[in-house]
């Protein structure tokens, strides 16, 4: 009897131990969770960084060579002003200067001697206070083959430099219109290169000193 009784308190004792050990999760915070991932703001795709270019003095597509040639044409130097050449202003007019006093010069002692010539066509002499009348008496001594040649020379140096001029103002336009072709179409770059190496070139007709068909040489390779 007493052996029934121990064991039924020591079954009681110890469904009693167990549900106590059940543990009490309703006072326990939850842990974060920390599975969540932040969202950040979507930035734009950057620009590709430009390349820069390494060819200085790049063709200028809005230089106008037509634009260079009519301005010239129009005014002697123009064009070069337009090209940006303005040291070869002086130039372009010393020349046509030059060129303009030939005329004047050439111009003005033919007209002298044809003055001359034509009172001694007509067998006349100028009055005191004509025109050329001091120059008329200076050649009263010089033959009719003298004058006359002396008009012929003068006419010829006038209308010769007159030609000039035409030629000296065409090759000033021309001269603006290639500058500005290069401006418009080409490179200007100012790294002029060159590389010096030795090599070998077949021999010349003319050289008959060396007994192999090469001989050697220098090799000059510019770069633009």
């Amino acid at each position: 009897m007493y052996k029934v009784l121990f064991i039924l308190f020591l079954l009681a004792g110890l469904t009693t131990t167990v549900q106590a050990q059940n543990p009490d999760t309703a006072g326990v915070a939850k842990p974060a969770d920390t599975v969540k991932v932040k969202k950040e703001p979507v930035r734009p795709a950057a620009k590709p960084a430009a390349v820069r270019d390494n060819v200085k003095n790049r063709p200028d597509t809005t230089h106008s060579p037509h634009k260079a040639v009519i301005r010239s044409l129009i005014i002697p130097g123009w064009g070069q002003i337009y090209n940006r050449k303005w040291w070869k202003v002086p130039i372009v007019y010393g020349g046509l200067g030059l060129i303009g006093s030939a005329i004047i010069f050439n111009q003005n002692y033919y007209s002298q001697f044809l003055t001359i010539a034509q009172y001694r066509r007509r067998g006349e002499q100028p009055a005191p206070g004509d025109k050329y009348y001091t120059e008329y008496q200076a050649y009263s001594t010089a033959s009719d083959t003298f004058i006359e040649n002396a008009v012929n020379s003068y006419r010829r140096n006038r209308d010769l430099a007159i030609l000039g001029m035409l030629g000296g103002w065409g090759i000033q336009m021309i001269d603006a219109y290639i500058d500005a072709k290069f401006i418009h179409s080409y490179s200007m770059d100012d790294n002029l290169s060159f590389k010096v190496r030795p090599g070998l070139i077949g021999q010349p007709m003319y050289a008959g000193n060396f007994n192999t068909a090469f001989v050697p040489a220098v090799k000059v390779t510019f770069t633009f």
